[in-house]
C-alpha cells in the first residue's frame, strides 16, 4: 500500500511458489498505472541469443531471422510496468545495459542508433539469493542495488502456516464457483493440510486443493 503509488524500483524474492508474480501484479495494479500494461519477462525461458532482442526490440536485418522491427518488452510497457521475472538467471553481459535503462530510462534497440526514451516502472523478482551471487561475481553489484530500491522478501509457505487455512478457503471457492458446487475441507484434512510443510509452497498448495476437489465424492472434502 505503501510502495504502489510511487515509481520506485522493487525486488520481490523468495522460493518458487510463494507468490512473487501475484505481489508484482498488485503493486501494479494499486498504482497510478493501473490502466497500462503489465508486461511479464522470465528472464530464464528466454534464449541467451535473443535476450537483448527481448528486452530491447530490434531493426529490420539487425540479424538472421530480423525480418522485421520489433517493439521490445520495455517499449511494450511503455507508460506502465514490466515484471523481470527470475532476473538472478539474467546473463552478466546483458546487466550493464539493463542498468543503463534503469538509470537513463532509454533504450536503443539492437541494431539501431537511435535512442528511445521509455516510461515504465520496473519490478523484479527471484528465487536466488542476489548477495551471494553478487559475492561469487555472477551478478553486477550496481545492478543488485539499483534493483532493491525497495527490498520485499515473500517468506516459504511453512513459515506462515497460519495463512494455509485462508489460502485453502479461497482456492476452494474458486473451485466451486467453477463447479457449481459447494465444497468444504473436513477437519482432519484441514489439520493434515496445515501441519504439511509444502516444499512447492502456495502453487502446490493450489494444486492440491483443486486436485482433492475434483476427486471428491461429496460436499466435505475428508481427504486431501
Amino acid at each position: 500500500e505503501k510502495v504502489s503509488p510511487s515509481d520506485l524500483t522493487v525486488l520481490i524474492t523468495g522460493e518458487t511458489g510463494t507468490g512473487k508474480e501475484l505481489i508484482a501484479r498488485g503493486i501494479h495494479n494499486a498504482s497510478t498505472r493501473r490502466s497500462r500494461p503489465f508486461v511479464v519477462l522470465d528472464c530464464g525461458s528466454i534464449p541467451r541469443d535473443l535476450i537483448e532482442s527481448t528486452l530491447f526490440g530490434h531493426e529490420k536485418g539487425s540479424f538472421t531471422g530480423a525480418v522485421g522491427q520489433h517493439r521490445g518488452c520495455f517499449e511494450q510497457a511503455s507508460g506502465g510496468t514490466i515484471f523481470l521475472d527470475e532476473i538472478g538467471e539474467l546473463d552478466i553481459n546483458l546487466q550493464p545495459k539493463l542498468l543503463r535503462v534503469l538509470e537513463q530510462r532509454e533504450i536503443k534497440r539492437v541494431g539501431g542508433d537511435k535512442t528511445i526514451k521509455v516510461d515504465v516502472r520496473v519490478l523484479a523478482a527471484t528465487n536466488r539469493d542476489l548477495r551471494a551471487e553478487v559475492n561469487a561475481g555472477h551478478f553486477r553489484e550496481d545492478l543488485y542495488f539499483r534493483l532493491s530500491v525497495v527490498h520485499v522478501e515473500m517468506p516459504p509457505l511453512r513459515e506462515r502456516r497460519e495463512d494455509v487455512a485462508s489460502l485453502v478457503q479461497h482456492f476452494l471457492r474458486e473451485v466451486a464457483s467453477r463447479r457449481g458446487l459447494t465444497l468444504s475441507f473436513g477437519q482432519d484434512s484441514m489439520a493434515a493440510l496445515i501441519s504439511h510443510s509444502w516444499p512447492g509452497n502456495v502453487r502446490e498448495l493450489r494444486n492440491v486443493v483443486e486436485r482433492a476437489a475434483a476427486l471428491a465424492d461429496g460436499p466435505v472434502i475428508t481427504r486431501a
